[in-house]
């Protein structure tokens, strides 16, 4: 009996041999890779400060004499007793200004100042404000038809700079085409028709500025001395020319004389012209203008 357990326990062992061998187990998978480490974001720079806001500075500084003119015309030249339509009229004297230091009073008709005689009220307020403040200059007055000279002493006009200091929002300002009038002056004394010119106008016609012929009268004096449209009169004899209203003034003074010369610019180069007086002699009118009287205050 022993002996039939050995053997099967014999034969049991040799047949656990046979068994295939149990396979290893599988490694382990290996760990996952450590989370990157994220870097910190730098902080943002803290915004600039805004600019300060434009400043505006507004001088209400020049030269002063404190008075009020007017043009002169024919009518008024006789009612202030005087020979010619020339000179401006005062019709206003600021108080306790160089104007009343001097002894000018309301209806007193300046003729000359400082050696320059007055034609226009543009000519006298350019006149003022190109002399230095407290210069003398000598000024030529009618007064009751009788005339004499004062001194006045130009002022600094009493003013103040304005300082303003806002943030003006951006704007974007469209203008509309808006019709530019021209003035045009014409005399039959010379025959032709005339405006002002300056700037970029002056520039393309190769001067600074002077009379523009518009027009030339067929058999005026202008046309047979040669005068033609486009030509730019910057002369009358030696007194230079710098607006119509100079022009006509020149003309008006040497309308006694049987001839006299023009300087013009003609394609940009400077002309010599001898122009003869009509013996039918003529008058100076304007031609398309409207009359309009107009003080102005400096």
């Amino acid at each position: 009996m022993q002996q039939k357990i050995a053997l099967v326990l014999a034969m049991a062992c040799a047949a656990a041999a046979q068994v295939a061998p149990v396979p290893p187990a599988p490694p382990a998978p290996p760990a996952p890779p450590a989370a990157p480490v994220l870097a910190m974001a730098p902080t943002p720079p803290e915004p600039p400060e805004p600019p300060e806001p434009p400043e505006i500075v507004i001088n209400t500084s020049g030269s002063f004499l404190g008075v009020h003119v007017a043009e002169i015309d024919s009518a008024r030249a006789k009612e202030l007793q005087m020979k010619e339509a020339t000179g401006v009229e005062i019709t206003g004297v600021e108080q306790d200004s160089p104007a009343e230091k001097a002894g000018l009073r309301k209806g007193d008709a300046v003729v000359e100042y400082n050696g320059n005689k007055v034609d226009g009220t543009q000519q006298f307020i350019r006149l003022v404000k190109e002399t230095p403040s407290g210069r003398q200059v000598k000024i030529g007055v009618h007064r009751n038809g009788s005339p004499f000279a004062l001194t006045a002493t130009i002022a600094a006009r009493k003013g103040r700079a304005l300082s303003i200091q806002r943030d003006f929002p951006k704007m974007s300002l469209v203008l509309p085409d808006i019709p530019h009038a021209k003035m045009s002056w014409g005399n039959s004394l010379l025959g032709v028709e005339a405006e002002t010119i300056e700037g970029q106008l002056a520039d393309f016609f190769g001067v600074k500025e002077g009379a523009l012929v518009r027009s030339v009268t067929r058999g005026s004096a202008a046309d047979k001395a040669g005068l033609k449209a486009g030509d730019v009169i910057t002369k009358v004899e030696q007194s230079r020319i710098s607006s119509v209203r100079d022009l006509l003034s020149q003309i008006r003074t040497i309308q006694s004389k049987s001839s006299y010369s023009l300087t013009v610019v003609r394609e940009k180069r400077e002309t010599a012209l001898d122009v003869k007086v009509d013996e039918t002699g003529g008058t100076i009118r304007p031609a398309r203008r409207t009359v309009v009287r107009r003080e102005d205050r400096f």
